[in-house]
């Protein structure tokens, strides 16, 4: 690596869509944006097989298929797109400095974070098997749940997202089967209400996952644990859902950009802001609500247009 600082424009760090419609607009605005891929490029939608809800593809779209779409209509209008990931930021004067890979270094005017959020799992190796096989493991009900329809299914989770998620996927699958690890939820009241009085949710509290089960490609069940009786039995489920929560991308920002106590990155309301001029945020690193890829291009958008106005008001 180069010891020479390199000055840009405009610094995109993350490449989900996002990061990718961000670059879009700033290239497009001549911003001359260097977007670093970060360590999963493409984001999370990498790791799903179809996408059936992004506008403009009636047939749907793998999401590896979409994420190679957007690299290619980012890098059309001239954003360079590269491999490697910030490690390091010093925000306490303009302009910004990032390190990449703790040795590259550059200074940006403008800096977009779209490093995105990473969904927590059990860590189970069969759960993880059928994550990468696509084969029926998902921590998005409102992405996965239409290829569940009049299935049954399990959902693992306790808190308002478990409950809303569980909610969702009753309205589509024919059983759903609510796994809560402990005697309590940690949801709110009326979110917990909601699922007990829904008539396709069967609630199992203090209860373990085991394992997922299957045929190798596909998920054929799951095996839990009673842990009162300390007994496993086996649940016959062809999906299966973790809502445990998602940790932001955020750790190397925290002293610099404001937090929330879980690590969103805080926007001033109704824009890409941060509470660092000329720093802005879009994606799932500042959404904990919505966590999808087309609100996370809207705001993408929004980023870039934040950033060239910022720009503007400099010269």
């Amino acid at each position: 690596m180069s010891n020479e600082i390199e000055k840009v424009k405009c610094l995109i760090i993350g490449s989900g869509p996002a990061g990718y419609t961000a670059a879009i607009y700033a290239a497009r605005a001549n911003m001359n944006p260097v977007l670093y891929q970060g360590t999963q490029p493409g984001g999370q939608l990498t790791t799903t097989n179809e996408v059936e809800n992004w506008p403009g593809n009636p047939e749907g779209i793998t999401g590896p298929e979409m994420m190679i779409g957007l690299q290619k209509q980012a890098q059309r209008f001239g954003t360079d797109v590269r491999d490697g990931w910030a490690t390091k930021v010093d925000f306490s004067s303009e302009p910004h400095k990032v390190w990449i890979n703790d040795a590259k270094e550059i200074h940006a005017d403008t800096v977009i974070i779209s490093t995105g959020a990473t969904a927590k799992y059990l860590g189970l190796p069969s759960e993880q098997h059928y994550l990468q096989t696509g084969g029926g493991v998902s921590a998005c009900a409102v992405c996965d749940g239409f290829f569940y329809r009049n299935q049954e299914v399990v959902i693992v989770g306790a808190g308002d997202s478990a409950c809303e998620e569980a909610h969702y996927l009753s309205k589509l699958c024919k059983k759903v089967t609510m796994l809560v690890r402990s005697e309590k939820f940690r949801a709110s009241k009326i979110m917990e209400q909601r699922v007990k009085n829904t008539e396709n949710i069967t609630i199992l509290m203090n209860h373990d996952t085991v394992e997922v089960l299957g045929d190798g490609q596909v998920v054929t069940g799951v095996k839990a644990k009673n842990k009162t009786t300390n007994q496993d039995f086996e649940i016959p489920a062809t999906g299966f859902f973790v809502a445990i929560g998602h940790k932001p991308n955020t750790d190397i920002f925290a002293e610099y950009i404001t937090l929330d106590e879980t690590g969103y990155i805080v926007n001033v309301p109704g824009s890409s802001k941060t509470n660092i001029p000329g720093v802005f945020v879009g994606g799932d690193a500042a959404d904990h609500v919505y966590r999808q890829a087309i609100t996370a291009a809207g705001t993408g958008c929004m980023a870039a247009l934040d950033a060239e106005r910022y720009l503007a008001s400099k010269h």
